[in-house]
């Protein structure tokens, strides 16, 4: 029987991101998903865990990210939790169209990206923590 839940922790470093990749791959072994989902979970939590690092903090301390996936019939949820800065993807803009390669606006594309391959996604501000709950239709993956 394939396993239902997967908790883990990461350190709010870059580096961390082969271990979240390692991580997300064996999950989703063990929940036997099928491989496109497990490449747009660990295409949108790198870029979740990427912005949590780079923008979420404002001191150099170590802190925890905390990831726990759990698969309830065809549907996979997926929390993020960490102790930064508050910040709600949902209020983020969409980015505008470019006109050309140039015109490329760095920032809020990852966000877009999370937002397009995911079914839903929830935001709570908790004691001092973020709380970002996404789910995926591993059905349709």
């Amino acid at each position: 029987m394939p396993k239902r839940d997967y908790r883990f922790e990461l350190k709010s470093r870059l580096s961390e991101l082969k271990t979240l990749c390692r991580h997300l791959e064996d999950c989703g072994n063990l929940m036997e998903l099928p491989q496109k989902c497990i490449f747009e979970i660990n295409l949108g939590l790198d870029e979740l865990f990427t912005n949590i690092i780079s923008y979420g903090f404002d001191d150099e301390s170590e802190h925890q990210i905390t990831f726990t996936l759990v698969k309830a019939d065809e549907t996979l949820v997926v929390q993020v939790e960490d102790d930064g800065l508050p910040f709600n993807p949902l209020d983020a803009a969409e980015p505008g169209a470019p006109r050309d390669l140039e015109s490329i606006d760095i920032g809020g594309l990852g966000i877009h990206l999370i937002k397009k391959m995911v079914d839903d996604i929830d935001y709570q501000r908790i004691e001092g923590r973020n709380k970002l709950t996404l789910k995926k239709c591993v059905a349709a993956a």
